[in-house]
């Protein structure tokens, strides 16, 4: 059998991050090689084993993470320019002014979620460990299936991103010395 050489796109991804996609365009493909690639991409991607509390299994975090949120998010939470804000260095901020707990729970991506409030709310755990640990309050109470389903039931639209960023200037605010 002849290997076709991978298409340009399948390459890229492979080379920069690897996703559920990218190992069913490679299996698709037949590119044993590549599939490996990926496989070895993903393993290189996964959480550690310790996670906080609110967080059960974090590789099924994890999972639910780059199957729902990492397409716009990135990876590496930094977030699309335009699209998706960054979460990494910032998300945990949320958490330590008033209203910024729900605002995180009524966001879009997060209030349309197809994920049930469970998963969402240790999803959204696992997020604050991952991204912003070092902004995460001593105090952090984490999230739970009840309270993510209860702010998901009032969802932010247009006027989500100007609250971002005013709950973010407060979060700053009130963290200078």
């Amino acid at each position: 059998m002849r290997r076709r050489p991978l298409r340009p796109w399948v390459a890229a991804a492979l080379g920069t991050g690897t996703t559920a996609v990218t190992l069913v365009a490679a299996a698709a493909m037949g590119a044993g090689v590549a599939m490996s690639a990926a496989v070895a991409g993903i393993a290189a991607q996964s959480p550690p084993a310790d996670a906080p509390a609110g967080v059960t299994n974090p590789q099924r975090a994890w999972q639910n993470w780059t199957l729902n949120c990492q397409g716009c998010h990135r990876p590496d939470g930094t977030g699309s320019a335009g699209t998706a804000p960054s979460l990494a260095g910032t998300v945990s901020k949320f958490l330590t002014v008033p209203g910024g707990r729900e605002y995180l729970g009524r966001v879009p991506g997060v209030a349309t979620s197809a994920l049930p409030s469970a998963d969402l709310a240790e999803l959204m755990n696992w997020m604050f460990w991952r991204f912003d640990k070092e902004h995460l309050p001593a105090d952090f109470v984490p999230f739970t299936a009840e309270e993510i389903g209860r702010l998901r039931g009032q969802p932010l639209r247009l006027e989500a991103s100007q609250m971002r960023s005013d709950l973010l200037k407060k979060a700053d605010e009130s963290a200078a010395p």
